[in-house]
């Protein structure tokens, strides 16, 4: 196992790759460097592994399978994330390491929005992404995470052996942060200084399609790690709708005694059910929740476990 694991996610970065390499080798002499390659055609791979990296491969598309191959393969006590592409700083390595393995956090964001990514990156509709996405998920999930999308992040072995991913692209980073928030686990924030890519470099997020991605991944988040209150929500949106519909033709009915439409009264009985159907989805769902609550902690302490287990038939081998 190792004590301190970088990995660094690539797709067409050999540009940049072999300084992000040196810059963590400065900082973290002791640590691995693993580059996973997504199907690169500019020779990243080769430029990584003369700089020094352990190079691997994802022939899956998207960082969120690239990011899930990492999870799978690499044991350390200690992971940092980062992209090739230059944007992150080395320097607040140690210190994003340091929490992790010294004050037992599971995750430590790389904050850039509290310092230099507004001034630094040229794409206007990327700040305006990255403010909603913060704002929306703090305020649904009752969090303080200061930059969701960053890809500058710090994990600890339980919350690597534990964090099932399901997104397949940019989405990704949404998820770690919902998930971390959900599960009660220890989230630092550390502010770093951004960097936009150097010129030549050119960004694969592409503004528009991954936005809505990430938009639709909170709402889908928000569903499973929130249902009583999704469905709650869908609840009280049914109830309103049928009231509006209805109260005409309850006043009809009162002033006439006749009820003219019968299809209006009729949809808003089955709007009222779907309803009523709704809340009981949200009891319901919110109950599974709770129970596999109780299971994940289970898990975390089986990740801890096996973290103990592996370190000590290290030290006999050792020695």
């Amino acid at each position: 196992m190792d004590k301190i694991a970088v990995l660094i996610p690539c797709f067409n970065e050999s540009q940049t790759i072999e300084k992000v390499i040196k810059d963590y080798r400065q900082v973290l002499p002791e640590a691995m460097i693993y580059v996973y390659d997504n199907n690169s055609s500019d020779g990243t791979d080769r430029i990584a592994e003369a700089a020094g990296a352990v190079v691997r491969y994802e022939f899956q598309q998207g960082k969120g399978n690239v990011i899930r191959r990492m999870f799978r393969e690499i044991e350390a006590e200690c992971y940092i994330i980062t992209d090739g592409d230059d944007t992150y700083p080395a320097e607040r390595a140690r210190e994003m390491t340091d929490l992790v393995l010294n004050k037992k956090a599971d995750m430590v964001v790389g904050d850039r929005l509290s310092s230099t990514y507004f001034n630094e990156n040229k794409r206007p509709f990327h700040n305006i992404g990255n403010t909603i996405v913060r704002w929306s998920i703090n305020h649904l999930f009752k969090s303080n995470i200061r930059d969701i999308m960053t890809g500058y992040r710090a994990f600890s072995y339980e919350f690597v052996k534990t964090f099932p991913v399901l997104s397949k692209g940019f989405e990704i980073e949404t998820e770690m942060s919902i998930h971390a928030v959900d599960k009660n686990m220890l989230i630092e924030n550390v502010v770093i200084d951004y960097r936009d890519r150097p010129e030549g470099s050119v960004s694969k997020l592409n503004t528009y399609s991954d936005g809505m991605k990430v938009i639709f991944t909170i709402i889908r988040l928000f569903r499973i790690y929130k249902p009583m209150h999704f469905f709650t929500g869908v609840f009280a949106v049914l109830i309103l709708l049928a009231t509006v519909f209805f109260i005409p033709v309850l006043l009809t009915y009162m002033q006439t005694g006749e009820v003219p439409n019968f299809p209006t009264l009729i949809v808003c009985g089955f709007v009222v059910m779907a309803a009523i159907q709704s809340l009981f989805s949200g009891l319901i769902l919110s109950t599974i929740k709770q129970k596999n609550r109780q299971d994940f902690e289970i898990e975390v302490q089986k990740a801890y476990r096996d973290k103990i287990r592996i370190q000590k038939e290290e030290k006999k081998i050792e020695s």
